[in-house]
């Protein structure tokens, strides 16, 4: 039987290279439901190529277009952020990919959960927006997440056969983005243009930016947290730059798993939409005599404030995870449109850890609530940085 699969953010970079291995293994998948934010022409071919059941575009201006250019293809076309959090609950759907950024893929994980899907998560800021509350789903559920991050996918694979309890700590690893080498004096006058060219992945301008502050990593270790049920103290990070160790586990017997491959998002990609088999794939094999030294070093947390500022979040709890991920949120979208410089990111996402109201356990509308407050007092702060 072929797996059907739902792609939410089928046009992104994780939507597009998960179509790629899909291409890869007909006899294995097909895909039902894709959606995308706003990139109409890209959703259409995709749709006409892949033949889903069910497209959506969230954009309601982009909805005639869409509609319009698949008619005759036997493909429903629906619109807004409503459509794409059901259309999850299709009970065609095997395995839903949730490759969207940022907060909008929380509901669409929860009603994931609900409808008992096997879900392959590359939406990192669900669990860290609410991880408590997605766990507390998974429990009465018999749905099951399956990472995409490479870091987690690497956790996840150390893992399998093992006891969690004999697990002393993992460690994420982070290539150090392009400003690993600058001083603090350098990082005052990065551009957009800089940030943006992360020498090994290819990935989302969103994503490309949290890479360079480093809170992506910051993001990651709450997400971790989550996944395999840690305390703080049992996550590190090191700064590996050739990106071949996707991250590692240590034993309490002093042993350490490590997984390893070239930098290429499909591996985890593919080993996600066909767990539990490892399928076979023509991927470039990596080779020692390629990378004669792997090197590792701390990460500079003076430097880059965000990773620090994300575990400060990560051990308050509460909603503070989700003040932390609103701030970060709307402070690259005004770094992307040249409204506040690097180093104003963090100064953003302090500001609002310190003068949101902090709440400690809060439900699922208190989240909501709270990513609006955050959101709100992030576009003040920086409009008066602007003045």
């Amino acid at each position: 039987m072929k797996r059907r699969i739902a792609i939410l953010g089928s046009t992104g970079s994780i939507g597009t290279q998960a179509l790629n291995v899909i291409e890869k293994h007909p006899d294995h998948f097909e895909v039902e439901v894709l959606t995308a934010q706003k990139n109409a022409e890209l959703l259409i071919r995709q749709a006409i190529h892949f033949k889903p059941s069910v497209v959506v575009i969230n954009h309601d201006k982009y909805y005639t277009q869409v509609k319009e250019a698949l008619e005759g293809h036997d493909i429903k076309v629906y619109t807004g952020d409503e459509s794409i959090a059901q259309v999850v609950e299709m009970v065609s759907i095997d395995t839903v990919l949730i490759a969207l950024v940022g907060f909008a893929g929380l509901m669409p994980t929860i009603n994931a959960i609900k409808a008992n899907k096997n879900i392959a998560l590359a939406n990192k800021e669900s669990l860290v927006v609410a991880g408590d509350l997605i766990k507390k789903h998974l429990k009465d559920s018999k749905a099951s997440i399956i990472p995409v991050d490479s870091e987690h996918s690497a956790i996840f694979q150390c893992l399998a056969g093992e006891d969690i309890q004999t697990v002393e700590k993992i460690i994420l690893t982070a290539s150090g983005g392009p400003f690993r080498n600058l001083s603090l004096d350098d990082l005052k006058n990065v551009s957009r243009e800089d940030a943006l060219n992360h020498p090994n992945w290819n990935m989302g301008n969103k994503i490309t930016i949290d890479s360079a502050s480093l809170i992506n990593k910051g993001l990651e270790v709450i997400e971790a947290k989550w996944l395999f049920g840690l305390t703080s103290d049992q996550i590190e990070v090191v700064i590996h730059p050739q990106s071949i160790i996707h991250s590692l586990v240590q034993f309490y017997d002093g042993s350490i798993k490590a997984q390893m491959s070239l930098p290429d998002m499909r591996i985890p990609i593919q080993y996600a939409l066909g767990y539990p088999e490892r399928m076979q794939a023509d991927f470039k094999r990596f080779s020692f005599l390629d990378y004669p030294e792997l090197t590792f070093e701390a990460p500079d947390v003076k430097k880059f404030r965000n990773l620090a500022l994300a575990f400060k979040a990560m051990e308050q709890g509460g909603n503070m995870p989700c003040i932390l991920n609103a701030a970060n949120e709307i402070a690259v979208q005004a770094f992307l449109q040249n409204q506040i410089k690097f180093l104003d990111m963090p100064d953003v996402i302090e500001k609002c850890m310190e003068r949101v109201e902090y709440n400690e356990n809060p439900g699922i509308n208190d989240y909501l609530s709270t990513d609006v407050e955050t959101r709100e007092l992030a576009h003040f702060l920086i409009g008066q940085m602007d003045k």
